[in-house]
């Protein structure tokens, strides 16, 4: 099973070390053609303008729209699950997306870069102890549709993870840290 990881901009190469880590093969996908030769895909955290940008640059968005309405596992993290969104909230009317998931991502949940942080929650989809979870200008995910199924919620009751059929998005950057366990789960779905 060949791991398709969106190397178009972003932390995808930390996507990249995470995946060799465990011993799932993997593919920098930056064409169409990519597409055809990996089984799952995860759209990194980065920047959601520039990401959405080169997807409509390399003809990737309406290719991608197709695997995944087919069947294809997909993860986005951090500006991966804004791409993802059906609505993006804070966000550029002009912006490239997806329009996955049925979902909001409001864009920068908790201010600047300034105000990244870390924290530890519990995922229950994961069981046992905690997941080590990295907040880098964040998003939120609102507006679940009925078959959104939320994964991980912070102690305000806000939405950082959650699962719709075959895709999966999280608003954290869980290949930042050395917990497998996000990327086993979604090597699983």
């Amino acid at each position: 099973m060949t791991v398709g990881i969106l190397a178009l901009q972003g932390d995808f190469r930390e996507h990249e070390e995470m995946l060799r880590r465990i011993g799932a093969p993997t593919l920098q996908v930056r064409l169409p053609k990519h597409l055809d030769r990996v089984e799952r895909l995860i759209i990194p955290g980065g920047e959601s303008t520039t990401i959405g940008k080169l997807l409509a640059m390399y003809g990737l968005i309406e290719p991608l729209r197709v695997r995944v309405r087919e069947g294809m596992p997909i993860w986005g993290t951090c500006a991966g699950a804004i791409l993802m969104a059906q609505r993006i909230a804070d966000g550029r009317a002009d912006q490239p997306s997806l329009r996955l998931m049925a979902v909001t991502a409001r864009r920068n949940a908790f201010g600047s870069q300034l105000e990244s942080f870390e924290i530890d929650l519990p995922v229950e989809a994961l069981g046992g102890e905690p997941l080590r979870m990295v907040f880098i200008r964040a998003p939120v995910l609102e507006d679940l549709g009925d078959d959104v199924t939320p994964l991980a919620r912070l102690e305000d009751g806000r939405v950082v993870a959650a699962r719709q059929a075959n895709m999966l998005a999280t608003c954290f950057h869980p290949e930042l840290t050395s917990d497998e366990r996000m990327h086993r789960y979604f090597l699983e779905m």
